[in-house]
């Protein structure tokens, strides 16, 4: 008997363990043989998921954001509370994931970082989670200010 396979959550999971991979090398550090390596599947097994690098990568960046939803903001907590808790989820692994996303979009040219879909999940994630905490029309600003004062701390050595 065939053994039966729910495909949307092997995906899923494949995405979710490859994410590591992309962390830990980078975009460019990254191959497809290499992540199939280290997922323990075939390359043509990867790529049966996933076409291309590109399309991995998507699948990544929407695996690791479904983490942040609407149903991170505490309505418990005050605007402030939940913006700093906020900014703690992202200092743990700000380093690397700036340097993930740095290395991704190397070469590219704002039209085409503007079009990138997995930039626009990224940055639609943040958006919706900063308006949820702020309103819509202090979304931006706010998410400026974290982001600002992220890469302030990285780079000064807080």
């Amino acid at each position: 008997m065939p053994k039966i396979v729910d495909h949307q959550a092997h995906s899923q999971d494949l995405a979710q363990r490859a994410a590591k991979y992309f962390s830990d090398h980078g975009y460019a550090g990254t191959s497809m043989r290499k992540v199939a390596s280290y997922l323990g599947v075939s390359k043509s097994a990867l790529y049966h998921y996933f076409p291309t690098k590109e399309d991995l990568f998507l699948a990544c960046t929407r695996q690791i954001l479904t983490g942040f939803d609407a149903n991170f903001v505490d309505p418990n907590l005050s605007e402030q509370e939940n913006l700093e808790r906020l900014a703690d989820a992202l200092r743990q692994n700000f380093a690397s994931e700036m340097a993930l996303v740095f290395d991704y979009l190397r070469g590219k040219n704002r039209a085409e970082i503007a079009g990138d879909e997995a930039m626009q999940v990224a940055i639609a994630a943040f958006r919706n989670i900063v308006a949820n905490i702020v309103g819509d029309d202090n979304a931006e600003e706010a998410l400026a200010q974290m982001f600002g004062k992220l890469m302030l701390e990285y780079i000064s050595g807080k």
